[in-house]
């Protein structure tokens, strides 16, 4: 009975142990991603440089690296760091995932950075674009992030950095606001023909959307779409099949 109470302390404390040290190598790649945003957001930097900013051993890094590498990541060539728009998103929602602050995340972000990969995303799938348009509608300024523009669909979006503990009231304003701006612009879209090719169309269809850099806690309020940034893709080569059963606003010209 003994040597069984003993075994099973035993195991315990051997799970305990496992714990920490996936919890230990969890904190370490997380720092290091940390360090890698930081590094790059200028552009490419050097394995000896991020050894130096994230402070990990040479060959806890050297494998860390690799399978940043091997899960496309990042690029490394000839000790050299590179890190594009796309994967700099993803290594940013991989940090957020194990862990780090989204705020601290954010930091390391240029706001075009999100902009651009939304943009990107929208031209693969065959939509027009136009990014920031500023217009003036009943004695206000407005501005959309983001417009794509595939007939007869206008999709409307406002791009956001997204906090874990997002509170329902905060989630309703944000959304509420981008409805006001869209149906702004639907009443304004006559008059915008040479900003956006949209308003000479005869029939639209435009739909408020909200882009977020990690998933919210709903993923619609009121029918309106809360899409995080990597799942951007897939919701726009859906739209067109559930654009009725969204908020949108529909206009004849």
């Amino acid at each position: 009975m003994e040597k069984l109470l003993s075994d099973s302390r035993k195991g315990i404390f051997l799970g305990i142990i496992v714990r920490n040290l996936g919890d230990i190598h969890v904190n370490i790649e997380r720092e290091l991603i940390i360090s890698v945003l930081k590094l790059t957001k200028g552009g490419p930097t050097s394995f000896e440089v991020l050894i130096k900013d994230a402070k990990i051993p040479l060959k806890i890094t050297e494998n860390l690296v690799k399978k940043m590498q091997n899960n496309g990541l990042l690029y490394l060539r000839n000790k050299i760091i590179d890190v594009d728009n796309l994967k700099r998103l993803k290594l940013a929602v991989h940090a957020v995932q194990l862990g780090a602050d989204l705020e601290r995340v954010s930091s390391f972000l240029d706001w075009k950075e999100f902009e651009n990969i939304a943009a990107i995303a929208f031209e693969r799938n065959n939509y027009s674009v136009k990014k920031n348009l500023r217009f003036k509608h009943a004695g206000r300024r407005w501005e959309i992030d983001i417009i794509g523009c595939k007939k007869p669909i206008v999709a409307c979006v406002d791009c956001k950095y997204w906090h874990h503990g997002m509170y329902p009231s905060a989630t309703r304003r944000i959304v509420e606001e981008q409805v006001e701006r869209t149906s702004a612009l639907a009443e304004s879209l006559p008059k915008l023909a040479e900003k956006i090719e949209c308003a000479s169309w005869s029939r639209v269809k435009l739909v408020p959307a909200v882009l977020s850099l990690i998933p919210a806690r709903f993923k619609f309020y009121n029918n309106v779409p809360i899409v995080p940034v990597l799942q951007l893709q897939d919701f726009l080569s859906q739209l067109p099949a559930y654009v009725d059963s969204l908020k949108h606003f529909s206009k004849k010209t």
